[in-house]
């Protein structure tokens, strides 16, 4: 055989064995976020049933920050593990109990339990629609990584200042503002395993959820403040 052959060969089955890892990644991926949602919605049950309470407040929102990235820690030092799987379902527990002031603020509407299906309806959607376009798509995203951790450090500014000033015009510009990165997000992220960027599936899960995760609650709270109806 030419060594031109060879070699073309050669780069053939690494770009097939690279192709298939990419998407068993991706499958297992998409396995554990639907998996995550499980404990997501147990907690938040649990919360609004026995009205668990939360941490309000500027402290609260320190020690929800110094909890989650405990977590987030957690994962990623033992994402090669059994571990980080069992950490990851945690930590999606402990988000879902942090959904409790929400979801009970949107259940005191009358059309509350409309309001929350419709934004876990929009955020399915917006989930699909961005995941494929990330899946299909020839344009690089990974352009938008430091644009898009810009936006998150003023976004998490701008939230602990709004604990304060709690002004409803810079919640909804806020809430506006989340929803659009965190989709951003999910192209940035769901891209980087299909281009063999992330190759650990616990690692993608947890940027996936959370995108999912923000974009959910930011949605909820649009829809309360737009159509919540107390009557």
């Amino acid at each position: 055989m030419y060594p031109e052959r060879q070699t073309v060969v050669d780069l053939s089955k690494r770009g097939g064995a690279t192709v298939a890892t990419t998407n068993k990644v991706l499958r297992n991926t998409y396995w554990l976020l639907a998996l995550s949602m499980l404990p997501t919605v147990l907690g938040a049950v649990i919360g609004v049933a026995y009205h668990v309470p939360v941490m309000r407040g500027g402290m609260g929102a320190l020690l929800f920050l110094a909890i989650a990235f405990g977590f987030i820690w957690g994962i990623e030092r033992n994402k090669q593990s059994g571990v980080g799987v069992a950490l990851l379902l945690g930590f999606t527990f402990f988000m879902g109990l942090m959904l409790t002031p929400l979801l009970t603020y949107t259940l005191g509407f009358s059309n509350g339990a409309l309001l929350i299906m419709n934004a876990f309806g929009g955020t399915a959607a917006v989930f699909a629609v961005m995941a494929t376009w990330a899946t299909v798509s020839k344009r690089d995203f990974s352009v938008l990584g430091k644009w898009l951790f810009a936006a998150v450090i003023v976004l998490i500014l701008a939230g602990f200042a709004n604990i304060f000033l709690q002004m409803a015009a810079m919640q909804i510009a806020l809430s506006v503002l989340a929803i659009g990165v965190f989709s951003a997000f999910i192209l940035f992220d769901v891209q980087r395993v299909v281009n063999g960027g992330e190759t650990n599936y616990i690692s993608a899960t947890l940027a996936i959820y959370l995108d999912v995760y923000n974009i959910f609650t930011n949605l909820l709270a649009l829809l309360g403040l737009a159509g919540g109806s107390r009557d």
